[in-house]
């Protein structure tokens, strides 16, 4: 969501109005309202808030209709090379990776990734992720 100058709000170029979001987390909308003008009025944030845009459609929640495979990592968020590893692999076995989503540590308690992936994960390529020192454990939707 963007913090516009006027103080307006907006999910890509798309006005939404201060009571959607107030329903939508279960305040008030004027907290929604107040919480707009702290951001405007703190140049952090508004230099955060006037840029933030979305990433587009998930495909987390397709994989069965679209024949794909949902991979969710859990792993140290803060370890470099995650992904890497976990791509390596699941490349190695011949998958594509159609989509990756890796939630925020500094925003999301417990995050996690998530790949997208084409057809169905073997258990070879599930041994080899699940043998992966960074990772903790690995849940797969279908």
């Amino acid at each position: 969501m963007r913090v516009s100058d006027d103080l307006k709000l907006y999910i890509g170029d798309v006005e939404v109005d201060y009571l959607a979001v107030s329903r939508a987390v279960g305040v008030d909308r004027r907290v929604v309202k107040q919480t707009a003008e702290q951001i405007r009025k703190s140049p952090y944030l508004y230099s955060i808030f006037s840029k933030t845009k979305p990433l587009g459609t998930s495909l987390v929640d397709l994989v069965s209709l679209l024949g794909y495979t949902g991979v969710v990592v859990e792993a140290d968020p803060k370890s470099p090379g995650v992904m890497a590893e976990v791509a390596e692999i699941l490349s190695r076995h011949g998958m594509v990776v159609r989509q990756a989503v890796a939630e925020d540590p500094e925003m999301v308690p417990d995050a996690k990734m998530t790949l997208v992936v084409e057809g169905q994960l073997t258990g070879q390529a599930m041994e080899e992720l699940n043998g992966l020192k960074v990772v903790k454990s690995i849940k797969i939707l279908k």
